[in-house]
């Protein structure tokens, strides 16, 4: 065994003896009487007396105990129960029991408390609480905090852009107010290797939001009711329970006044000043002062949110130069030009779309739908759908090369690694025994094998009942779509209606039921997202997750799973499903044998795909910036109109913070499933839409300044967590990557009318379909309309109303043999061929940028070459101040007499004991 493994086998010995000994605080507690005197005396000291109110108008953004010396890590609020009435005592008197019961477990455990009265409500107590620098130690090592051990003697690489500071200094924070931090090899702290560590001031060595991390801690596993063998603990049960109204670390300040205060880093004022301000939306991110002081979770999430938007503006870039491009070709198209010439499409008669309501109509009735269509069915779609299937590639690789920096500069490369904590929830349902299958040990969980296997059975059958659910209203709406084009086919082609007369050159029949149908579809999914939020975290809570990552893992899973049917469904229905089954005039397909199934216009499906993505990305961006930004503001505007005193300077921080709106329970979920829902959007379905990264682009600009606004100026401080990655939504990201591969490909090939036209443009010296010699789309139009005789009408559907005009044949979108032939009305060469190219065409894409993708995905390493280097380099240092710290250890247990004798001295817990000659 080598001086390495015993180093490491004795640090998780002192670790493990480390947790054993705080669960035996936890487990063996009893009532603390022996605290109840002191915890009383703090109550007795509440009052507001005139030197402390003097105190709070000189000091209000103080952030110390009243003595100005301990800070304050954590605040809990509650509501003083003595002022309420008699009939609800007995509720009040058991919260006020647990409330005490916790709070003298929390002094028990090293915390220190400090009780104050509200200046505005009498009602209200805020209890201050302090971690001692020995407390601070203790769970520094339990929690694996790596804190700097020697500062970075690697040579930085020279930036690219360094050329360039002169231009680029503009798009970053300012120096002046945001320093660049010194970099240090940092290890996981030990509480006995003190000298070991770059400490210069112990007030300062860990970070405020290191010391509401380790408090939020205590505070998640300090019991505050023991009945016989249960034991409930955990601050989240209190807050629920109401025996606390709030719990949250302290703002350093306020955001738009610099502090004076000492012990004040003013760092939520550089935050708004340089990050969240508006004037601020063209600078970089701060991230390193955001992970500092809201944690590396919110840090991660703001650092992927840039760089997707900075990917996104290449992308946006490409879109809109393929929107100009159609947008000058659209006047130039052939085919649109047949369909708008009164000489061709003026003559051609199409048949009804629905049965005996629906009337016979010309098909240049639909030229600015056919114009419209040109600026997005073009050859330029077509290459942008694969620069973007290669851009999502790209733009995945290079975010886990970039996430690797940041986990070595954070200090979470070994995160995942280590044992993460149970959460409270769960350990408090641990009843059942089991072999600990790694260890050895026997330890205490909340279910059996079996049932586990029921939990989540049931969390599976409640997913998939909900997903039927959205699969049972999208029925629902394409029957809301055959109804309601059956009406606005008979008032938009009735030539008696002329109050629809300037209406009837841009809307068809088509367009007004995709436009109705889509807002239904969007209000729908909304009513259907926010009930089944609450279901999921049902679903969720019932599974018991053993850590936080688990949970959050499997609420995102649950979520996105149904988000992705609940949005994409219905883009999914007209992409691949509408006009697809059909038939022709004579024999039409029915619904439910009701519904005459949905035809598409002449041009295809995909201008009605295109206006179902803006609606809903539209109107998804437009009501979540009003969940976002409208109802937190006003919320809190109402608040600071409710509890307004003569002037705000005499309101403490903590109190200032309680009048801020609380974070939701899931922190950053709903911001992650915005943009993935998004990311889904700009990626799947491209090839309709090719504006949808612009719009993505856009949105992000706005949607990093109103969060970061939101959560500097709105909200209480967030609570600080660790995280090396964006967690479970990495491989959802991946996933919609090598989806949006296939979902582009068969969009091209079955939704837009690309395919046929190449077929029958490059056909000519093979088959000739139409009557064109040469390289040319003309009389396409004719070539990809069949004929049906109207004599072939069923009674049932045999139109009613009469046109006016003596009509013997009609026209159909589809490939088939004319009325006569051998074949009537069965599929023709033509349509075979077709189906052959489109096969072909999904095929070869798919391969061809799934092997680009492969390539780039190799190619491209995981992790930089210089951060390899500099996690070796941190490791060795780590090692060698180890081994020489363990070394000296050695060399005093066996340091030689003065009479030329050895002794040896008995080391314990870092004190010399005994010595014994030898």
């Amino acid at each position: 065994m080598s001086d390495n493994d015993i180093l490491e086998m004795d640090s998780v010995s002192e670790t493990e003896e480390m947790e054993a000994e705080l669960g035996m605080i936890e487990e063996d507690m009893v009532y603390p009487e022996e605290f109840l005197p002191t915890y009383h005396s703090i109550k007795e000291g509440t009052n507001v007396t005139k030197t402390q109110q003097a105190e709070f108008n000189d000091k209000p953004e103080s952030l110390f105990f009243n003595d100005g010396v301990r800070r304050i890590d954590f605040i809990l609020v509650y509501e003083d129960e003595d002022k309420k009435e008699f009939e609800k005592r007995h509720t009040f008197q058991r919260r006020k029991r647990r409330r005490e019961y916790f709070e003298a477990s929390l002094m028990k455990m090293g915390m220190e408390l400090e009780a104050t009265k509200s200046v505005i409500d009498a009602k209200l107590m805020f209890v201050k609480v302090h971690m001692p620098w020995d407390v601070l130690c203790t769970y520094a090592e339990v929690l694996h905090i790596k804190l700097p051990i020697q500062p970075n003697d690697l040579a930085s690489r020279p930036s690219p852009w360094r050329f360039f500071t002169f231009i680029t200094k503009h798009f970053y924070p300012s120096e002046e107010l945001i320093g660049k931090e010194a970099e240090f090899f940092t290890a996981p702290f030990e509480k006995d290797h003190l000298e070991l560590f770059h400490i210069k001031d112990k007030d300062n060595f860990f970070t405020p939001s290191m010391r509401s991390r380790m408090a939020y801690y205590i505070l998640s596993r300090a019991p505050y009711e023991i009945r016989g063998s249960v034991k409930k603990f955990g601050i989240t049960k209190l807050l629920d329970g109401g025996v606390y109204k709030a719990a949250y670390p302290l703002h350093d300040g306020r955001f738009n006044v610099m502090s004076t205060e000492p012990g004040s880093l003013n760092e939520r004022f550089l935050l708004y000043k340089e990050w969240a301000h508006p004037k601020s939306f063209y600078k970089m991110q701060p991230l390193d002062l955001i992970r500092k002081y809201y944690g590396e979770k919110i840090g991660i999430y703001f650092a992927w949110l840039g760089f997707y938007t900075v990917m996104l503006a290449l992308a946006a870039v490409v879109g809109l130069g393929c929107f100009i491009y159609g947008f000058k070709t659209q006047e130039t198209s052939t085919w649109s030009k047949e369909v708008c010439d009164p000489d061709i499409g003026g003559n051609i008669v199409m048949c009804p779309q629905c049965d005996k309501f629906c009337n016979y109509w010309r098909l240049n009735s639909t030229c600015e739908a056919s114009k419209k269509l040109c600026i997005f069915d073009n050859f330029g779609t077509l290459v942008f759908a694969v620069f973007m299937s290669i851009w999502v590639t790209l733009f995945l690789e290079f975010w886990k090369r970039y996430q690797a920096e940041l986990e070595y500069e954070w200090d979470t490369v070994e995160f995942l690694e280590q044992e993460q904590p149970p959460r409270p929830e769960y350990e408090a349902k641990c009843i059942y025994e089991r072999k600990n299958p790694i260890t050895g040990v026997k330890e205490k969980v909340p279910y059996t094998t079996c049932g586990r296997c029921v939990r989540v059975s049931i969390g599976i059958g409640t997913v998939l009942f909900w997903i039927l659910l959205i699969l049972a209203s999208i029925v629902a709406i394409i029957v809301y779509r055959l109804a309601v084009f059956f009406s606005f086919s008979t008032r938009f082609r009735n030539q008696e209606l002329k109050e629809l007369e300037p209406l009837k050159e841009y809307v068809t029949p088509q367009m007004a039921t995709a436009v109705t149908a889509s807002l239904i579809s969007f209000v729908v999914i909304m009513i259907l997202n926010m009930l089944y939020e609450r279901v999921a975290i049902w679903i969720t809570d019932f599974e018991l997750p053993r850590t936080k990552t688990d949970y959050e893992n499997s609420l995102t899973l649950k979520m996105f799973l149904f988000q992705f049917v609940n949005y994409y469904s219905s883009c999914f229905y007209i992409a691949f499903a509408k006009g697809k089954a059909v038939s022709y005039p004579g024999q039409p397909v029915y619904l439910l044998g009701k519904y005459r199934n949905e035809e598409c216009d002449p041009g295809g499906c995909l201008i009605e795909l295109t206006t179902q993505l803006s609606i809903i990305m539209g109107g998804k961006a437009i009501w979540n910036n009003i969940q976002e930004v409208l109802l937190p503001w006003v919320k809190n505007l109402i608040s600071r109109y409710c509890t307004r005193v003569a002037s705000e300077k005499v309101i403490p921080r903590w109190e200032q913070d309680y009048q801020l709106q609380p974070i939701s329970k899931l922190g950053l979920f709903y911001e992650y499933l915005e943009m993935v829902i998004q990311f889904g959007f700009v990626t799947l379905f491209v090839a309709s839409f090719p504006l949808a990264p612009v719009l993505a682009l856009v949105n992000n600009l706005f949607e990093i300044r109103v969060d970061a606004w939101k959560i500097t100026t709105q909200f209480r401080r967030v609570q600080p967590e660790k995280a090396q990655d964006i967690g479970a939504w990495q491989p959802i990201l991946q996933g919609i990557a090598i989806l949006a591969v296939a979902t582009n490909a068969m969009i091209i090939a079955f939704t837009s009318d690309m395919i046929p036209r190449l077929v029958y443009y490059w056909s000519f010296s093979v088959y000739p379909y139409g009557e064109h010699s040469n390289n040319t789309m003309e009389g396409y139009i004719n070539s990809s309309l069949s004929i049906f005789k109207t004599s072939d009408f069923s009674n049932y559907s045999r139109p009613l109303m009469d046109s006016g005009m003596s009509i013997t044949s009609c026209r159909y979108r589809d490939f088939r043999y004319p009325p006569g032939h051998p074949r009537q009305y069965e599929h023709n060469v033509y349509y075979w061929h077709v189906v052959a190219a489109k096969m072909a065409f999904i095929i070869v894409l798919e391969h061809i940028v799934y092997l680009t993708k492969f390539i780039l995905s190799y190619v491209i390493p995981d992790v930089p070459y210089a951060v390899k280097e500099q996690i070796k380099r941190e490791k060795y240092l780590t090692q060698v101040i180890l081994h020489e710290t363990n070394l000296k250890l050695v060399t005093k247990r066996l340091k030689p007499a003065d009479d030329g004798t050895r002794k040896r001295t008995e080391v314990k817990d870092g004190k010399e004991e005994l010595e014994l000659d030898f």
